[in-house]
């Protein structure tokens, strides 16, 4: 018996873009002649054929976040500098009466009635200029709040606490606290109850507010502690 073996080996390789590597080997195995019948169960007549592929994994690029949107309750500080030039002057030159009242009195060392009076008659007249503003932020046809009873009812509150603080003339602490409730008010209808303002006005009304509040606490502690002196009555 003679034995004859035949044996191609054939590799290929491509580079498909994606960096594959494709090895394919076939190997062939023929026999001629007869066999013996022990080995018959060990041949192998036919051929095998494997292939395969190794593709290096890039590193995906990570997804870019979806931009930050601002509920009704958050705001951006940042976002001030969007504010438009007028609006912000403007807003900044109000506080001139509300923190120049109680420096007054600081100065002097003297509790000024007239002087308080004008700040907390200032300060009712903004909080009932906010209720206007969400009126008039409501009656656009484009404008996200809806003219409807809670849009409206809500801008009328906060001219009926200020008329009720300039009801209590003769205790200035009484105004002052109807005013800065009125001012938290309106910062609350404005940044989470109702339909809310632009990023920017908001940040500016939060800035405003604060600073009204703690000029209008510095009155009432001035009240407590400092002697009082009437201007226009006492000579």
């Amino acid at each position: 018996m003679q034995w004859s073996g035949f044996l191609q080996v054939s590799s290929k390789f491509a580079c498909l873009g994606q960096r594959t590597t494709h090895c394919s080997t076939l190997f062939t195995r023929g026999l001629c002649g007869r066999l013996p019948p022990r080995h018959v169960a060990g041949s192998v007549l036919g051929a095998q054929s494997f292939h395969c592929s190794v593709q290096r994994l890039k590193k995906r690029p990570e997804a870019e976040s979806p931009p930050r949107e601002l509920d009704l309750v958050r705001y951006d500080m940042r976002d001030l500098k969007k504010a438009p030039k007028p609006a912000l002057y403007l807003g900044l030159s109000g506080l001139i009466p509300f923190v120049s009242a109680p420096l007054l009195m600081a100065v002097t060392e003297l509790y000024l009635p007239e002087v308080a009076f004008a700040q907390v008659a200032y300060g009712a007249s903004i909080v009932s200029f906010l209720g206007g503003v969400r009126w008039g932020f409501a009656l656009p046809a484009g404008s996200p709040a809806k003219p409807d009873w809670l849009n409206l009812a809500n801008s009328v509150v906060p001219s009926l606490i200020a008329w009720t603080a300039l009801l209590f003339c003769h205790d200035i602490t009484q105004s002052a606290v109807l005013v800065i409730m009125g001012l938290g008010i309106a910062l609350h209808y404005d940044l989470s109850l109702l339909p809310t303002y632009p990023s920017w006005f908001k940040a500016l009304r939060t800035i405003l507010t604060v600073v009204a509040f703690f000029s209008l606490i510095g009155t009432v502690v001035i009240k407590q502690y400092y002697p009082e002196k009437k201007y226009f009555t006492d000579k």
